[in-house]
């Protein structure tokens, strides 16, 4: 080889540049080797540690979530003991027990979980696909649209029944008329947000305004229909509408962990494109990201666990806000850890907020929407005061 890095020809003389040497071709089991060895024999230690520390952060909220779930199983307005729930669970409690646990604190339990999660990774999927730190399903009107779309299968179309009592305000008959209702009318909000940015190219701030226009516009249509409804049905649907966990039967909760299940799926195999959208969106399609597709796919996705959320629980706002910028704080804006991360802390938050509305004042128990709102809406605030600031 000389100094240009050329190569000699032993055999004729003739000189060879770096593209005319034929070198050794690799099997694909050679270069998975290859690969592999890169990955797990030759990371840096830095880059170790680096994703260590992440993990330990992640593990560390999975044991504080069932730490958190344990707490929960036993505080409520029945006086049970540690004892007494630990047989319940074990199924060897008095009938009492055993129907307070199984049928009135479990479900309520992974409601609370299962709904945490999927807001708080909804709303983290659109703060990147939407470029907006300000975008969560609440903020953005999806919320309020898929409830307009719940109470007009639930009084109209007689997909619910009306009680009287305030334990039971609104039975649900028909959960999949429910949620098809509710997807369609948030998915009306949906298209707005993104038609605006896809056409307009409006601010963070404006399409903020946009979605504060789309929310009362569906809440005018919820009042519409309450204004024909009875008092009754009047009286229901305003206490639904303010978010309740207690509603939450098992047939919900299965429904609403198979949605969360195969959209939790779907965002963490397309973590990698994320992370490309946040170098902006001709970096994202330089590095072949169909950004449209992945961009309509993530808020159908995102309107899709909303609107079953909001169908069996009435609003719970800010979750989706306040989950994902606290993980962007602790283990950065990797989505291979802020996704989990966010949906755990998710998870964590309704938790929290819903054994304090069940606690606080026993035995009355306060809507969680209410809770989460007092937890969401200053950090709203300060969001939208920095945004404001940088410009």
């Amino acid at each position: 080889m000389n100094k240009r890095g050329n190569i000699c020809n032993k055999n004729n003389g003739q000189i060879l540049n770096q593209d005319q040497v034929n070198y050794p071709k690799k099997g694909p089991r050679e270069i998975s080797t290859i690969q592999r060895n890169v990955q797990e024999d030759n990371l840096p230690s830095q880059y170790v540690e680096y994703t260590g520390r992440k993990m330990a952060i992640i593990i560390a909220l999975v044991l504080l979530t069932i730490v958190m779930a344990i707490y929960a199983i036993n505080a409520g307005s029945a006086d049970l003991t540690v004892g007494e729930v630990v047989r319940s669970l074990l199924g060897k409690g008095s009938g009492t027990s055993q129907i307070v646990i199984w049928n009135i604190r479990l479900p309520r339990i992974l409601a609370a979980i299962i709904a945490g999660a999927g807001l708080a990774v909804s709303g983290c999927v659109m703060q990147n696909i939407l470029r907006n730190p300000l975008a969560s399903p609440y903020t953005l009107g999806i919320s309020q649209g898929a409830a307009f779309g719940a109470a007009l299968a639930i009084v109209v179309l007689g997909a619910g029944s009306i009680q009287s009592s305030a334990s039971d305000a609104v039975v649900i008959n028909n959960p999949y008329m429910v949620t098809i209702a509710a997807f369609v009318s948030s998915m009306g909000a949906t298209l707005v947000i993104l038609l605006l940015t896809r056409f307009v190219g409006i601010s963070p701030e404006a399409m903020v305004l946009a979605g504060v226009a789309l929310g009362s516009l569906f809440a005018a249509a919820t009042t519409l229909i309450q204004y024909f409804a009875t008092d009754v049905k009047v009286a229901a649907i305003v206490f639904w509408t303010f978010g309740d966990l207690g509603r939450a039967s098992w047939r919900e909760v299965k429904i609403l962990f198979l949605v969360s299940i195969v959209v939790f799926i779907y965002f963490m195999l397309h973590r990698w494109d994320y992370n490309a959208l946040d170098g902006g969106e001709e970096t994202a399609k330089g590095l072949g990201v169909a950004v449209d597709r992945l961009r309509l796919a993530g808020m159908l996705l995102s309107s899709l666990i909303t609107s079953v959320a909001v169908a069996f629980m009435g609003i719970i706002g800010f979750i989706g806000l306040v989950a994902p910028h606290m993980m962007r704080r602790i283990v950065g804006g990797d989505h291979r850890y802020l996704i989990p991360g966010a949906m755990l802390m998710g998870c964590l938050l309704l938790l929290v907020s819903d054994t304090f509305a069940r606690t606080i004042i026993k035995p009355i128990v306060l809507p969680v929407g209410a809770i989460t709102s007092f937890m969401g809406a200053p950090l709203f605030l300060y969001l939208l005061a920095k945004g404001m600031k940088r410009k």
